[in-house]
């Protein structure tokens, strides 16, 4: 077989594409480095060749699904939805495409591989459910040492994981009873428990620090900067004026949290001086200039990409780019002069955007104002901004923040209800509190300037007809939709058919459900029912805002998507060094939309797991308590339930709920008694007891004491309604098919 030229130690695609073929089950990155004895210095070409690979035939263009798949395949996941009790996956096998896959089982995890069964097809979606689970080995473990008499134990700490292992004798390196260790497993030479060496010892459990470190070597995510890329870092030097336009005398301010450690977006307004705008304002938006430090293909832009973008944790930040760019040279600090891309934008009274102008400037930022600060100045509470920004700079503002918001309020965004927590550490790192996470006008009008500067750039873009990595928002799921409208019909809310749905229709819905027992259950439902949102260079307009068009410009410290965005309008603007296509190359938005897309899930979920496993060490002591809580997710294996003002969920295991069998009604997000008929319904208030917590996995196991509200039963027309539903659903499909 004639093979192509490549650079030394590396597959040619022929040889590459021959491996992928004849190993579906074993494909993933990792096992390629294995397979062809590649080193770590391999791992960033490799990835460049996965990446452009040729299409292959039958596969479609990307994303949708090819004409026929085969009745089971194997497929690989990267997202799972847990609400809906479902995983959505790609197949392995390159030849097949990348349709999406989505699997009932939510017991499947990010990353997980398995022998599926295509049951039927909806519109570009697959229906699947699983034959059997791939069990891949992996190459290495994150446990708990726990020495023994007959033979030191690794207890791992992903739920994914399902056995312990054995610490082969001599390597268990300075573990110390309960320490938190890192291991590399061993090759398996006889029946029984798997081998482990241990290679890295983090420290102790119950260190605070150790529930984001636990997340973060569960979810993979890149810590270490590549000694090149720091090296770079280092030796840049503040960027030069040049021909930048100086913003300099204007008082810009950056308004973030108290706990912000970078600051990439400043802002400012004034009246428009116009006459033919009147009650019109002036607004900018100028945002650190990335670009001008990392550069296409550099040691930079190369570890930027590959980590997507920042990740968060209550104790710490995994940053995209390196603390000299992070947090120095590219934060816009106060009283320090810093370059930017800015855009003017020029808005009427009513907020309607009437033009605008990208520039490169260099800003001197006037002050570093938090949240808190800025609203305390508007409303006169103590703690406010400093005294001398109120009038020229906080009032005009809030001024075009109010025009902004009457044109979001006309635009018709969605408006869901959704409360956040936020965790307070002590200053030995433990949580002292979780509390809700306020939302002040001071947010909102940092996400309105900042949402008009995203859509400028995208429309840029778009007139100079240059790549543009769109934020996409595609509208809601028709099956999603369906199984809404039933459960509304139920609750006696009419949602008619055959419309073209708008984010207007769901306000009305949330409106209408606010002063009511269901508010919670409505608004749970309402979120289930949208997309995810992806980046994506193909425009297909972001629903939730009721924009057209819309990209993500405004955080490129933190987030790869937006340094794209930066490079494409130097690029369109000719602003100089730093444009998109700098290198001579092409860049594959496809590829790379697909990839930050799985980063910024990887990230939410490490996120979400570190979150857990703090709450679930400051809950340790408190079982036996009993709380309030309404039910968040209902599935076949159980109850997730949310404690009220806690910001804690876990699960009542169906097992537990005793006197019956229940049945789930995927449809109307609720179990049924198959004898009593009782039912218990998402949203729904209850009573729980805490059985178990478990920091390690941060798993938290409740037991139901009973129902704030009166005592449900479902008649059985019900159930025979929604099952003969159902039949219908799945004959339409195998028509289709």
């Amino acid at each position: 077989m004639k093979k192509n030229k490549r650079p030394s130690g590396l597959p040619s695609q022929d040889e590459l594409l021959a491996y992928i073929r004849d190993n579906p089950a074993v494909s993933g990155r990792r096992d390629i480095m294995k397979a062809f004895g590649l080193k770590p210095a391999d791992k960033a070409p490799l990835k460049d060749m996965l990446r452009t690979l040729k299409p292959r035939k039958g596969g479609g263009e990307r994303g949708e699904a090819p004409r026929r798949l085969p009745p089971t395949l194997i497929v690989e996941v990267f997202d799972v939805d847990q609400d809906e009790g479902e995983a959505v996956a790609h197949p392995v096998d390159v030849e097949l495409g990348r349709p999406i896959i989505h699997i009932r089982d939510a017991s499947l995890g990010l990353g997980d591989r398995a022998l599926i069964k295509i049951e039927t097809k909806r519109g570009k979606r697959f229906i699947a459910h699983v034959i059997r689970r791939i069990e891949r080995a992996p190459d290495r473990v994150l446990g708990i040492f726990r020495p023994d008499k007959d033979g030191d134990r690794l207890q791992p700490t992903s739920r994914k994981v399902r056995t312990e292992f054995i610490v082969a004798p001599g390597q268990a390196g300075n573990a110390k009873a309960g320490e938190l260790v890192l291991a590399e497993v061993l090759p398996q030479r006889r029946l029984g428990l798997p081998t482990a060496r241990i290679v890295e010892v983090l420290g102790s459990i119950d260190a605070p620090r150790a529930a984001s470190l636990i997340a973060i070597h569960t979810h993979d995510i890149p810590t270490e900067f590549p000694s090149d890329a720091l090296a770079q870092a280092e030796q840049a030097k503040p960027a030069p004026m040049g021909e930048r336009e100086d913003l300099r005398p204007l008082p810009l301010v950056t308004i973030d949290g108290e706990d912000a450690r970078d600051f990439d977006d400043a802002v400012f307004a004034k009246p428009d001086d116009d006459p033919k705008n009147p009650g019109g304002f002036h607004l900018i938006v100028a945002i650190a200039d990335v670009a001008w430090y990392v550069r296409p293909a550099d040691a930079l832009d190369r570890t930027a990409a590959d980590r997507g973008n920042s990740v968060y944790f209550p104790d710490r930040v995994v940053p995209m780019l390196p603390e000299r760019l992070s947090n120095d040279l590219c934060s816009l600090r106060p009283k320090e002069d810093r370059p930017t891309l800015a855009v003017h934008m020029w808005i009427d009274a009513q907020g309607r955007k009437l033009r605008h102008r990208f520039c490169r400037a260099m800003i001197h930022s006037a002050a570093r104002l938090t949240y808190d600060q800025a609203q305390n100045s508007v409303d006169g509470h103590p703690n406010p901004a400093p005294a001398h920004l109120h009038k020229p700079v906080i009032e005009p503002l809030y001024a075009a923040y109010r025009a902004l918001a009457q044109a979001r309020r006309q635009r018709g965004t969605l408006d869901l209800d959704l409360e956040e927590r936020k965790v307070i550490l002590n200053a030995q790192g433990q949580i002292e509190r979780v509390m809700p996470r306020p939302r002040y006008d001071s947010h909102r009008l940092i996400e309105e300037f900042m949402i008009l500067a995203n859509v400028c750039a995208a429309e840029s873009l778009e007139e100079r007809r240059l790549p543009c990595m769109y934020r996409v928002h595609e509208d809601p799921d028709p099956a999603k939709l369906e199984s809404l409208r039933e459960v509304l019909d139920g609750l006696g809310y009419r949602l008619a058919k055959g419309q073209v749905m708008q984010p207007g229709h769901f306000n009305k819905i949330l409106e209408w459900a606010a002063g009511t027992p269901h508010r919670h259950m409505v608004n749970d439902l309402v979120l289930r029912s949208q997309a995810q949102a992806v980046y994506s260079p193909d425009n297909r307009g972001h629903f939730g805002l009721a924009l057209q068009r819309y990209a993500h410009f405004t955080s490129p410290i933190r987030r790869y998507s937006d340094l794209l965005v930066h490079r494409a309008l130097i690029q369109g603007f000719k602003f100089g060094e730093g444009g998109l296509f700098a290198d001579g190359k092409t860049v594959d938005f496809h590829a790379i939309g697909d990839h930050i897309s799985m980063t910024e899930r990887r990230a939410a979920a490490a996120e979400r797991d570190a979150l857990a496993r703090y709450v679930a060490a400051w809950m340790a002591d408190k079982v036996g308590a009993e709380f309030n809580g309404r039910i968040s997710g209902v599935t076949k294996f159980g109850l997730f339930v949310a404690i009220d003002n806690l910001g804690a969920d876990g699960l009542i295991p169906i097992r537990t709920l005793g006197g019956d069998y229940y049945e789930h009604d995927a449809v109307r997000h609720r179990l049924v008694g198959q004898r009593s008929r009782q039912s218990f319904t998402l949203g729904e208030a209850v009573v729980v007891r805490l059985v178990d917590a478990a920091p390690v996995t941060g798993g938290l196991t409740f037991e139901l004491l009973g129902t704030s509200g009166p005592k449900k039963t479902v008649p059985v027309r019900d159930r025979d309604k929604a099952a003969k539903g159902h039949q219908q659903r799945m004959q339409r499909g195998r028509r289709r098919r």
